[in-house]
């Protein structure tokens, strides 16, 4: 005789012995700060009751190629505890965790609901009506982009956005990381105009602003999937048509603690020239210029190298565990962008290597999901350089970068393709004699009160992928008068609040 099927909503703790038959709804990997990786998922039995489940590291070979979201299952045996995740997806009191006697098969199942969305309305949120553990779906169209955080020392990638629901209320969105960085490489794509519709997963809800988790949650942008393009065509026609703004302040590395302007911030302390004066520089040399991405430079390395899960120090071995110099325990190292281009203007070249959070800013996607997805069309040539990359190609941009003239390189640190943006440096600081037009009054009035920063003011301060690799600094750092690093970020609000920056003296060129 075969066992009955339980119903979710009735697990407790009494046994172990439960027979669901659900549709995996959700499944997401989460590593720990030891670098150690466990699933959870979330199920759905023909009735819509969920519950959440949690499949350790020590079963996770077991069953991380089995479990595909939305297939269904009948899933034999499990421990049930009391549901303590300090984030819960779904309402169930309690857990499952599966156990060595665990079993699951995969069935086709026409009676439970497919997989769908559970979207907390906005007016809820503004009204404070969400429980301060509960991950939420969320639904919206963009309707301005508040502030733009860029990847610099000290600071993640955030992008804030205002969400407009249907009925016109309107929440902040904060896009932390990949996720923001998805985002942007989506808006400054100029393939994509009109409305931008977002659907976010497992987003955290607080204070009546949104943002995402950091596991689990999946940002949906324009897709073409039932629950977008009805929203989309629920939107007036107008705002179906019109791409959402920027405000000012949403301008590249943007900071709420200075009075000056993004392209002031990008230059400071740097020699502004054109790429042509490149190849006279004989010294490590912080520089601004303005070029235009050409080419692919392959080398025998590829288009990417494995390195440490939380910094992106190079592995020693891409095969085998390690501890880093970082502290991090690493199993199994992941793939990291550096890529090698050709920029040119005019008649002038130059290589510039752009590293992991330059290339994911840009590309929408990490390294390591982008080389996951080539191996699993079959391709794990490292050398087969993906479609996707072209994306970095014939941009013109604006470009604060290290020249490195004993490798023959720039190292990127920062970019920023908008056209006025670029345009201003352009024409306003880079000439072709070596000499700013501006004479740059210091930003820094005093020196005695700043935060000397200890990190390599080089992004890669290397050539050869086999040395150590630096991620790009992720916060301003700029060179003071003695050479000194200067965390500029550290400074920025207290230093330079009161102090308005010298009106910029153009400077004519000696004939």
């Amino acid at each position: 005789m075969s066992r009955k099927v339980d119903s979710v909503k009735d697990i407790n703790d009494s046994k172990e012995t439960w027979r669901l038959v659900v549709r995996i709804m959700d499944v997401w990997s989460v590593v720990n700060n030891k670098g150690i990786e466990h699933l959870e998922m979330i199920v759905m039995d023909s009735l819509g009751d969920r519950i959440q489940v949690l499949i350790r590291h020590d079963h996770l070979l077991k069953w991380k190629e089995v479990i595909k979201e939305n297939m269904t299952c009948i899933i034999n045996n499990g421990s049930v505890y009391n549901n303590d995740f300090q984030w819960k997806v779904c309402d169930h009191s309690k857990k499952i965790v599966f156990l060595g006697g665990t079993t699951m098969k995969a069935i086709e199942l026409q009676n439970i609901p497919p997989k769908g969305y559970f979207f907390k309305d906005f007016g809820e949120i503004l009204q404070g009506k969400c429980k301060t553990d509960r991950l939420e779906d969320i639904i919206g169209a963009v309707s301005e982009i508040n502030h733009i955080q860029s990847n610099t020392p000290g600071k993640k990638v955030v992008v804030s956005v205002v969400l407009k629901d249907l009925k016109g209320n309107c929440i902040n969105c904060n896009l932390w990381e990949i996720y923001g960085s998805k985002f942007l490489a989506y808006y400054n794509d100029p393939k994509n105009n009109g409305a931008i519709v977002i659907l976010l997963t497992h987003a955290m809800v607080k204070d009546g602003q949104v943002s995402n988790a950091w596991s689990g949650s999946k940002l949906l942008i324009n897709e073409n999937i039932l629950e977008i393009q009805d929203f989309m065509s629920k939107l007036p026609t107008n705002e179906q048509k019109e791409k959402p703004t920027q405000s000012a302040k949403s301008l590249p590395n943007w900071s709420g603690g200075s009075q000056y302007s993004p392209v002031e911030r990008f230059v400071h302390n740097a020699k502004c020239m054109s790429l042509s004066q490149f190849c006279k520089i004989k010294h490590e040399t912080l520089c601004v210029t303005v070029a235009t991405t050409l080419k692919f430079v392959v080398s025998k390395y590829g288009w990417f190298y494995y390195g440490c899960t939380r910094c992106s120090s190079k592995a020693p071995n891409p095969e085998k565990a390690y501890e880093c110099s970082c502290g991090q325990k690493v199993e199994q190292p992941i793939p990291r962008y550096k890529i090698e281009l050709y920029v040119s203007n005019g008649e002038s070249k130059y290589r510039f290597v752009f590293w992991d959070s330059e290339c994911a800013a840009i590309l929408g996607m990490t390294a390591e999901f982008m080389h996951n997805s080539m191996v699993e069309n079959g391709e794990d040539d490292p050398m087969v350089y993906p479609d996707e990359l072209e994306m970095l190609l014939n941009k013109k941009m604006a470009f604060r970068v290290k020249v490195q003239p004993t490798f023959s390189q720039a190292s990127v640190w920062k970019f920023c393709d908008d056209e006025a943006f670029v345009k201003e440096i352009e024409n306003d600081y880079i000439v072709e004699d070596n000499q700013s037009k501006t004479e740059y009054a210091k930003l820094v009035p005093n020196k005695e009160n700043l935060e000397t920063s200890a990190q390599t003011l080089s992004a890669s301060g290397e050539n050869d992928p086999e040395s150590i690799i630096l991620m790009t600094p992720t916060k301003d750092v700029v060179i003071a008068d003695k050479g000194e690093e200067v965390d500029f970020e550290a400074s920025g609000a207290t230093q330079l609040s009161g102090t308005k920056l010298s009106k910029k003296l153009k400077i004519e060129p000696s004939s």
